[in-house]
């Protein structure tokens, strides 16, 4: 269509557009990638350093030649623009490079050196990545969050509400307690075999039978429901006749459980005894002894590069048990068992509250950065063997990061 002659050099006025708004825009429409481009950018500097944290140093199986340290990472610049990736179908993406340092413990002398570690994808402005020159995009995940679920169900059996939980950690295994319809509490280890509740503590350092129902005794006073003593009735402690220990492994145990307390050796006995029996229901078919025992506990409940609470977990853990544990230990500690299983009492009696599994606030998003060090930390585990089995065989002389 032709404009006027009187229209001509004009600038072309478009009509203003009229609301029918009842409500009026009281906020601005808020950055809908905001979240995602945060989550992208901490992954970037505190995400991996944690990941490097996590493996560093890396020994040998001796540890008495080789560690490997990792000290820094930064990003080089990007080969092309997000436009340009675009345009030759490549990914956009930023080499990784990590500066290391080798110690050779047999000679004192160190090694440091920068190590490529590859291309990483990059987000763009749009929080997109592009993949082959395609835009991509991570999406959120709503998870469960990490923390304690108490939970009251009808039991067939008995007629009875009983409480039963869930311990979630952000990485490692699940702790699921249940009450029986006999009374009895029992704890299921990432949802294999069951151990009684009393052999679990004892395991975890509560050496005899007053010490445990003291820790009890205010909460557990229902005389027909008396959970602690009959699942000791039920599973009594194992009296350790019929096991030699040695009185140097009993000192190294007890200082790991106890190491503000004077020396018992009976106490350290029962310990050892509750622990290979908890070895015992969770691999069966495998020889126990103390060590693996020792060893199979600390890796699922106190080692930080099997098990994390998380800082969200830790936090919801004291807010819903109601304790003062320090939000910076993120593996689990017997003050949490002790709590959770006096909270089930409670709730087995009437006297605390369920929880709601479906509520939102027992929910939370898992962004793009966390999703990504989960995979950078699987990858970086796997790297971590490799490391090992090539520092067995490496030459002194020629060993570099």
């Amino acid at each position: 269509m032709a404009l006027s002659p009187a229209l001509k050099g004009q600038p072309t006025q478009l009509p203003a557009v009229k609301s029918y708004a009842k409500i009026p825009q009281v906020i601005e429409i808020p950055n809908l990638i905001q979240s995602q481009i945060q989550s992208w950018e901490w992954i970037k500097t505190e995400g991996l350093n944690e990941v490097y944290k996590e493996i560093s140093p890396i020994a040998d199986y001796t540890g008495n030649k080789y560690e490997l340290h990792f000290l820094e990472h930064y990003f080089r610049d990007a080969k092309y623009s997000p436009q340009e990736s675009k345009e030759r179908e490549i990914t956009y993406s930023q080499p990784l490079y990590v500066k290391t340092r080798l110690v050779m413990k047999e000679t004192g002398e160190i090694k440091e050196q920068e190590i490529f570690m590859g291309d990483i994808p990059m987000m763009t402005d749009n929080g997109t990545f592009i993949i082959n020159g395609a835009e991509r995009v991570v999406v959120s995940q709503l998870v469960r969050s990490p923390g304690i679920y108490f939970v009251l169900e009808r039991n067939a059996i008995s007629n009875r509400n009983l409480c039963s939980a869930k311990l979630i950690p952000s990485r490692g295994a699940w702790l699921e307690f249940e009450t029986s319809s006999k009374d009895i509490i029992s704890v299921k280890v990432d949802r294999k075999r069951k151990v009684s509740a009393s052999v679990f503590l004892r395991a975890l350092g509560v050496a005899d039978d007053d010490t445990m129902m003291a820790l009890f005794s205010d909460i557990d006073t229902d005389e027909a429901h008396n959970y602690m003593q009959t699942t000791l009735d039920k599973d009594p402690v194992l009296e350790p006749k019929d096991l030699n220990f040695k009185e140097d492994d009993l000192r190294s145990l007890w200082e790991w459980l106890h190491e503000d307390k004077d020396f018992d050796g009976d106490a350290a006995s029962r310990i050892a005894a509750a622990q290979i029996e908890f070895y015992r229901r969770l691999r069966p078919g495998e020889p126990p002894s103390l060590e693996n025992s020792r060893t199979l506990i600390r890796n699922l409940f106190f080692g930080p590069r099997r098990y994390d609470l998380g800082r969200v977990g830790r936090y919801k853990l004291n807010r819903r048990l109601g304790q003062a544990i320090n939000n910076d230990l993120m593996t689990l500690s017997l003050d949490d068992v002790v709590a959770v299983i006096r909270t089930m009492i409670r709730i087995n009696q009437g006297e605390g509250r369920p929880d709601d599994i479906d509520h939102l606030g027992n929910r939370r998003v898992r962004a793009v950065g966390e999703l990504v060090q989960n995979q950078v930390r699987v990858g970086l585990l796997r790297m971590e063997r490799m490391v090992k089995e090539k520092m067995t065989l490496v030459d002194p002389e020629a060993a570099a990061p």
